[in-house]
């Protein structure tokens, strides 16, 4: 599970629990600039990971930096529905795969930070 929130004109992502062990990242930090937009995705847990660089890969788990045709995602999943994607430009990862306790809401916080932007 993530805490995902704005702060200072940056979007922050936390990591819970062993979750920072499994990922190598106890927070993730990218300018609200760089931040395309996010998505709720219920089916993102069923494509393809691709290769783990570093990275967790289970049944249901994936924590950690996957790699797949030329695209960086940082996967935080545990759950095979309740996830958000989050798109990014410039940055470390093309995108962020996240499961949080409420999609929609992060969805419109996320969208709503960078519309005001």
């Amino acid at each position: 599970m993530n805490t995902v929130t704005i702060e200072d004109g940056d979007l922050v992502i936390e990591p819970r629990g062993l979750d920072k062990l499994g990922g190598l990242r106890s927070r993730i930090v990218v300018p609200l600039a760089h931040v395309r937009g996010a998505t709720v995705d219920d089916g993102v847990a069923d494509e393809p990971k691709g290769m783990r660089a570093p990275g967790l890969g289970m049944p249901h788990k994936w924590v950690g930096t996957f790699l797949r045709d030329g695209e960086r995602t940082f996967w935080n999943v545990d759950h095979p529905r309740a996830n958000v994607v989050i798109q990014f430009c410039d940055e470390d990862f093309d995108r962020a795969v996240l499961t949080v306790a409420d999609p929609a809401q992060i969805e419109h916080l996320i969208n709503q930070a960078v519309q005001q932007r």
